[in-house]
């Protein structure tokens, strides 16, 4: 699956910490503040998010948008110490035909 991480740190000591745990999971940095992984799976995904619960305080914001997930794209967000996941699905109706 593919993920993008973009980080929002309260501060210089979570931002230190995100980036080498995103490092150690193999993701490569693309901007300041975001890192992409083409290779990671759900289990993997998942003990992720637990290092990146144990660096991160009530200030830190992190969104981790990925795809596919069950087929279809989905954003799992931190704030204020919460995991949240958004699912968007395809319109529902007809499928778009090629052009």
């Amino acid at each position: 699956m593919f993920v993008s991480v973009v980080l929002d740190p309260g501060g210089e000591e979570s931002a230190r910490q995100l980036s080498e745990i995103l490092a150690t999971y193999g993701f490569e940095k693309a901007q300041r503040a975001c890192w992409e992984s083409a290779s990671i799976n759900e289990k993997t995904l998942a003990k992720l998010k637990q290092d990146i619960d144990r660096v991160t305080d009530y200030y830190d914001s992190v969104r981790l948008y990925q795809y596919p997930v069950e087929g279809t794209f989905a954003i799992t967000f931190l704030l204020k110490k919460s995991w949240k996941r958004i699912v968007i699905k395809p319109p529902a109706g007809k499928p778009r035909s090629a052009r």
